[in-house]
């Protein structure tokens, strides 16, 4: 498939001058496969999710030098192993959530690829906030709301390469109409679990005995979505 033939299947054909060029701006890339996006965000998200346990593998040196028990290692930063599992949970879900986007994608446009780079800016920038968390303590305002706009920005960006592929059905496996279906499905419980965290964001700040404890909320978009298609299959 040409560049043009997959611009006129995305819709624009009949488009006005503007919507024609701001379409052309964003053709089907033929530079850079989907496969290779992809293990180039798996390698960055692996790298990421290893940075986590690095301040915790510093505080063993610093343990005996100080002279502390081995066991204080653990019982006297608590908050620092609390946050690491934290993290390690949020990137290891969002990970997977990207594999079952991508899992379909054959092709890529500009606009995809530089929400993916924004995506991946998020789970870089985690290890941060992370280590805040075990340096400030959990109830720090200002580590609570930076956690939670980094977790925010990177579900938005996903938010948006799912529009893009359900909006695009060019970019998807030939005739896959199940991963078309699919694509949608995905927008729609990406869009409720921007509202989960944002509701969750708001909790956190509100309530600072709930904090974290609010991103439980990000489990019910899932259930609802588990709940549909059952009922669909009934």
């Amino acid at each position: 498939m040409s560049a043009g033939e997959a611009v006129g299947e995305t819709g624009t054909e009949g488009a006005g001058p503007a919507e024609a060029s701001a379409a052309a701006s964003d053709r089907i890339q033929g530079g850079v496969s989907a496969e290779r996006l992809v293990l180039f965000t798996d390698a960055v998200t692996a790298i990421s999710i290893t940075l986590l346990v690095l301040p915790l593998v510093d505080l063993v040196p610093e343990a005996a030098s100080a002279h502390e028990r081995a066991s204080e290692v653990i019982t006297g930063h608590l908050d620092q192993i609390w946050s690491f599992l934290l993290s390690f949970a949020v990137i290891a879900n969002v990970w997977r959530e990207h594999h079952r986007a991508f899992s379909s994608v054959s092709r890529l446009t500009r606009s995809l690829t530089i929400w993916n780079m924004g995506w991946l800016l998020s789970v870089v920038v985690l290890p941060l906030p992370t280590e805040m968390i075990g340096t400030f303590g959990a109830r720090d305002r200002f580590v609570v709301a930076f956690y939670y706009a980094t977790l925010l920005a990177g579900m938005v960006c996903r938010l948006a390469m799912l529009r893009i592929l359900k909006t695009t059905p060019a970019l998807l496996e030939e005739g896959s109409e199940a991963a078309r279906r699919r694509a949608g499905d995905q927008y729609t419980e990406s869009y409720r679990n921007v509202l989960a965290l944002a509701v969750a964001f708001v909790i956190a700040l509100a309530v600072p005995v709930l904090q974290y404890y609010s991103l439980v909320l990000l489990a019910v978009p899932p259930r609802l979505a588990r709940l549909q298609r059952r009922r669909a299959a009934r």
